[in-house]
């Protein structure tokens, strides 16, 4: 007596492709490439910020011509702008800038130390509108990495995205954002002298 095993028919060639076409819309639908996506979009513009604060060192070196006709006049901001010029090319950036609070913090505290010191002109006819308008777009892309990280983070702690940030993309950690240091939220008290 013999047992016969009926085969199996193959799969059709079509039939994963068709499955696989059903389920890819399903899949984009849901959120699943909307972490990824804002967190390249938020690098991008902080790549955007670093770029800006480049300009602005690349700038320095003209400034610090500038400055020098006019040493014998404004000696303490030679000063101020040849140390931002040196800080300038040792900012270094830990790898994990974006998500680690103090390495974040001291970058930020770094860079406002030499935006002060560059705010403070040689004198009132001799400003770089070079340097101005790059001090400019500093602000224009730290605020488009502030709005790009408002974005990211809030899709990692809203549904469904947090869900994919939960099950899926585990090593997804918030951005850290600009912030303002306590003494610059009091209002500047301005008087002409004449509270003696």
């Amino acid at each position: 007596m013999t047992i016969r095993i009926a085969a199996r028919p193959a799969l059709p060639p079509v039939l994963p492709a068709l499955l696989l076409a059903l389920v890819l819309p399903l899949l984009a639908g849901c959120g699943f490439n909307t972490i990824p996506t804002q967190e390249e979009q938020a690098k991008a513009a902080w790549s955007e910020v670093l770029n800006q604060y480049q300009r602005r060192a690349d700038l320095i070196p003209n400034l610090v011509e500038t400055v020098k006709g006019y040493a014998a006049h404004e000696s303490e901001t030679l000063q101020a702008v040849v140390e931002a010029r040196a800080k300038a090319t040792q900012g270094t950036l830990p790898a994990d800038a974006l998500s680690n609070p103090e390495a974040f913090k001291a970058f930020q505290e770094g860079q406002a130390g030499r935006t002060s010191a560059l705010a403070r002109p040689p004198a009132r006819g001799a400003n770089d509108p070079d340097l101005e308008g790059t001090e400019n777009r500093i602000a224009v892309a730290r605020r488009d990495y502030i709005e790009a990280v408002r974005i990211y983070n809030t899709s990692l702690k809203t549904l469904p995205t947090m869900l994919w940030a939960k099950f899926w993309f585990t090593d997804a950690k918030p951005f850290e954002t600009f912030t303002i240091p306590d003494e610059k939220l009091e209002t500047p008290k301005v008087d002409f002298g004449k509270s003696k």
